[in-house]
C-alpha cells in the first residue's frame, strides 16, 4: 500500500531531547485514511523503519472491503498490525492467513516475494472497520538476498508487560526486558503501548535510534504534548521518558541499529543499488515474479512515472 506522493507537511523545530516530529502526510482512498509518516523530509528511516502507514481509522460498507491486489516486493519485511479489523493476507509461498488485532503478520521478501491484502469475502457481509499500521523493515545488505519467508504470531504468543497504569505488547525485537519471537534480520524494537492518564513509559536504552508514533491520545516529552498523528524521533542516548496526557495514549514504539548505508526506495521495492531496483522492476514488467496461490487473476502494474528515492542513514 505504498500509493502516496503528496508534499511532505513542514513541522516546527522539535523540543529538548527529540530530533525531529513528523505530521504524517494524508491521502483519501475512496473514504479509507491513510497516513504516511516515513519516509519523510525530517527522517526517512528509524533504524531498520524505512516505511510507515497508519491505515484508518474507517469503514468499509457492506460489501465493500480492502482490496490490495497482488503486488511484489524485494529487500524488506512487512510488518502488518492491527487495531480493528481483519485483512486476509495471501502471497507466492501459498501463506494465507488473516491477521486480526494484537497479532503480527511479518513477511520477509528478501530477493523476491509477492502478496495480496484483502477482506475476506465472509466478512462482507456486514460493516467492516479498519484500523492499523503498516511498517516496513529494511532487510541488512546479508540478508537482502535471502529466501522469502512469512510469519505469523497471534496476539497471546507476543510478550506483555503490565504495570503502572502501562500495557505494552513487544511485536518484535527487544525491549524493555523483553523479546517477541519472530526472527528479524537486525536489532531492533516495535511495541504497542496503552498508557493510563499520567502513566510514564522510558525509551529502551540498548537501541541506537528510537521513536513514537502517537496513535490515539496525548503524551506529554520535555514538557511539551504532542497530539495523536504525530511521531516523535529521540536523540540518541538520552535518557527519556514519555507521559501520557488526561486522555491517556496508544503509541507504536519503534526504532533500532542504523542501517548499513542507506537505501533506494521505487514503489514496493527497496535496495541497497539503484542498479537493484531496475532489476526488480524488469522482474514484475517481465512476469519473473511467482503468482500468488488463490489471488492469480489480477495484480498491479508497474508505476512508470514513479521516481526512486534515496534514503539516508544518520548516526550522531
Amino acid at each position: 500500500m505504498s500509493t502516496l506522493d503528496e508534499a511532505d507537511p513542514i513541522c516546527p523545530p522539535p523540543p529538548p531531547g527529540l530530533e525531529s516530529v513528523i505530521v504524517p502526510r494524508a491521502h483519501d482512498i475512496g473514504g479509507f485514511e491513510v497516513r504516511r509518516a516515513l519516509p519523510a523530509r525530517e527522517r526517512q528511516m528509524v533504524g531498520p523503519f524505512i516505511f510507515f502507514d497508519q491505515m484508518g481509522p474507517g469503514e468499509f460498507l457492506t460489501g465493500k472491503g480492502l482490496d490490495v491486489r497482488p503486488h511484489p516486493h524485494i529487500g524488506l519485511s512487512t510488518v502488518t498490525y492491527l487495531f480493528e479489523g481483519e485483512i486476509l493476507h495471501r502471497d507466492s509461498l501459498g501463506s494465507a492467513q488473516a491477521i486480526k488485532p494484537g497479532a503480527l503478520n511479518w513477511m520477509t521478501a528478501g530477493r523476491g516475494i509477492v502478496h495480496s491484502e484483502r477482506t475476506d469475502p465472509a466478512q462482507r457481509d456486514r460493516l467492516q472497520r479498519m484500523f492499523g499500521i503498516q511498517s516496513w523493515v529494511a532487510l541488512p545488505k546479508s540478508a537482502e538476498d535471502t529466501a522469502p519467508a512469512f510469519a505469523h504470531h497471534d496476539a497471546g504468543a507476543l510478550p506483555i508487560v503490565d504495570e503502572g497504569g502501562l500495557t505494552l505488547r513487544l511485536i518484535a525485537g527487544e525491549g524493555w526486558g523483553l523479546k517477541a519471537p519472530v526472527e528479524v534480520s537486525s536489532p531492533l524494537f516495535y511495541a504497542d503501548a496503552v498508557l493510563l492518564p499520567g502513566a510514564r513509559l522510558p525509551l529502551p536504552d540498548q537501541h541506537e535510534e528510537r521513536g513514537a508514533y502517537v496513535v490515539e491520545g496525548s503524551v506529554e516529552v520535555a514538557d511539551v504534548v504532542f497530539e495523536a498523528g504525530r511521531m516523535l524521533v529521540f536523540r540518541a542516548g538520552d535518557s527519556l521518558a514519555l507521559t501520557a496526557g488526561p486522555r491517556g495514549a496508544r503509541l507504536l514504539m519503534l526504532g533500532g541499529a542504523v542501517m548499513d548505508g542507506p537505501r533506494y526506495l521505487y514503489w514496493n521495492f527497496v535496495a541497497s543499488s539503484r542498479e537493484r531496483l531496475e532489476q526488480a522492476k524488469a522482474d514484475w514488467k517481465g512476469g519473473n515474479f511467482p503468482t500468488v496461490p488463490g489471488d492469480d487473476k489480477e495484480f498491479i502494474p508497474l508505476p512508470e512515472t514513479r521516481v526512486s528515492v534515496k534514503a539516508e542513514t544518520r548516526r550522531g
